[in-house]
């Protein structure tokens, strides 16, 4: 009798163990909803609309409250235009183990160290190929428009706003083209319009949408195409430059609400904004002090690659 007693108190521990499992599981399956609709630029609203479930029962599934079917699942990752295996948890980490990398160069003399940057800077430090300009990414309210615009006027060349080549193309603003024809739709005119401003400019200053970071072919052809600067400030700056703009977009709800959704668009964006050639903090600082700080990075790489 003992003996059984215990199997069965080692099957309920087995049983109880299982359940906090699939809960942490769904919990998890939750955050990557979220992480991923921070990235896409996507509302709650919006995905509701073009994914068929609720808004309600999306924040359930974001807060890992709700345990949705596969087919709930497939609908939300079409409607993000993302695969359904990007919603599962697993090894999404952008970042890379440099512990051999740093192992291999501490071996090397300085001379030889010297020798091993020039050729990492001229292979991977910036555009491959003909540069078409300056890139200007990061979120809303990081200052892309003030210092794009006097960038582009101290340079002599045209400032793009590649929003305003997407709505011409559309004959709607990004608004409209997320709400009706959803994130597919959009993400395929963001990259026809990338490609022509390339295509109609030898030399710009571009700004893109914070959100084009999630695009990854859109993004490998920003980055082989222009000399990338992220513009970053801290959340409560960015807050306090959008609640000035009077746009929340994608951050609905309550301050507080929106607070803790830019610092997560934020989180979920940091990686791939870290993978432009320089970035430029411009918290706390004047639009005249940010300028000259980016004036001197750029002239450095209009030199270098007959940029004039």
């Amino acid at each position: 009798m003992a003996q059984e007693k215990g199997e069965v108190e080692l099957l309920l521990d087995e049983e109880s163990d299982s359940l906090e499992s699939v809960t942490e599981y769904i919990h998890r399956i939750g955050e990557r909803v979220r992480g991923m609709r921070a990235q896409r630029g996507i509302t709650r609203k919006d995905l509701a609309k073009h994914s068929g479930v609720s808004e309600r029962y999306l924040a359930q599934v974001e807060t890992g409250k709700a345990n949705m079917s596969i087919s709930m699942l497939w609908r939300i990752a079409e409607a993000m235009d993302v695969g359904m295996g990007d919603l599962l948890p697993g090894n999404h980490s952008t970042e890379i183990d440099l512990a051999p990398l740093r192992d291999f160069i501490g071996r090397l003399t300085r001379e030889e160290q010297k020798e091993a940057y020039k050729l990492l800077l001229k292979h991977h430090a910036g555009p491959q190929g003909q540069v078409g300009g300056i890139a200007l990414v990061g979120l809303r309210g990081a200052g892309k428009t003030t210092l794009g615009s006097r960038l582009a006027e101290e340079f002599q060349i045209p400032f793009v706003k590649l929003g305003d080549v997407i709505e011409r193309i559309a004959g709607m603003d990004v608004s409209e083209i997320f709400s009706l024809r959803g994130q597919r739709t959009y993400r395929r005119l963001e990259r026809q319009a990338l490609k022509e401003v390339l295509e109609t400019h030898d030399k710009v200053v571009l700004e893109v949408g914070g959100s084009l970071v999630s695009e990854k072919q859109t993004f490998d052809l920003l980055l082989s195409s222009f000399y990338t600067v992220w513009l970053r400030a801290d959340p409560e700056e960015h807050m306090q430059r959008v609640a000035e703009q009077g746009d929340f977009r994608p951050m609905d709800g309550r301050m507080d609400e929106a607070m803790e959704d830019l610092k997560h668009i934020l989180a979920e964006r940091e990686p791939y904004y870290q993978a432009s050639n320089y970035m430029l903090d411009t918290t706390g600082r004047s639009a005249e002090e940010c300028l000259q700080e980016l004036m001197g990075k750029s002239k450095c790489y209009c030199c270098e690659w007959q940029w004039s």
